[in-house]
Order: C-alpha cells, then structure tokens, then sequence
C-alpha cells in the first residue's frame, strides 16, 4: 500500500506543478502534456489498488465470487 500513497503524492506534486504553470501563463501544449501525466499516475494508482486487493483476497484463501469479481471488474473498468 506505501507504493500507492508514494504514486498519489507524486500525482500530487505534479498537480501542483500543473496549477503554477497555469497561474505563469506557460504553454498550452506543456500543461496539457503535465496533466496526462498526472491523469496516467493517478489511473496507475487506482490499478494498482485494485491488484492489491485482488491479490489480498487471493492470499486469504477467500473464495472470490461473481459478485466480488463483477466489483472488482466495475472498479477496473471505470479507470480504463
């Protein structure tokens, strides 16, 4: 879960780098190149809790059911 927090608050600092460039007036095409990749750190964060998760519940020994997988797909999905 640590590899998750350090992806967020790397996202978080690019966030914050993206907003100074705004408030500069730097270059449309800089900003939006900064806020992919902020996007791409936080869909990789969000992935990356889901696995962990899923790899948890795995780990458990606990039987994963249609009903989990089907969650687990949603959340999945939602970030593709």
């Amino acid at each position: 879960m640590s590899a998750v927090v350090n992806r967020v608050k790397r996202a978080q600092g690019q966030l914050g780098g993206v907003l100074r460039m705004i408030e500069e007036g730097r270059d449309l095409e800089a900003v939006v190149h900064q806020l992919k990749a902020v996007s791409r750190a936080l869909d990789r964060a969000g992935f990356a809790l889901i696995a962990a998760e899923l790899r948890q519940t795995v780990a458990d020994g606990a039987d994963v059911g249609e009903a989990e997988l089907a969650k687990l797909e949603k959340f999945f999905l939602s970030l593709a």
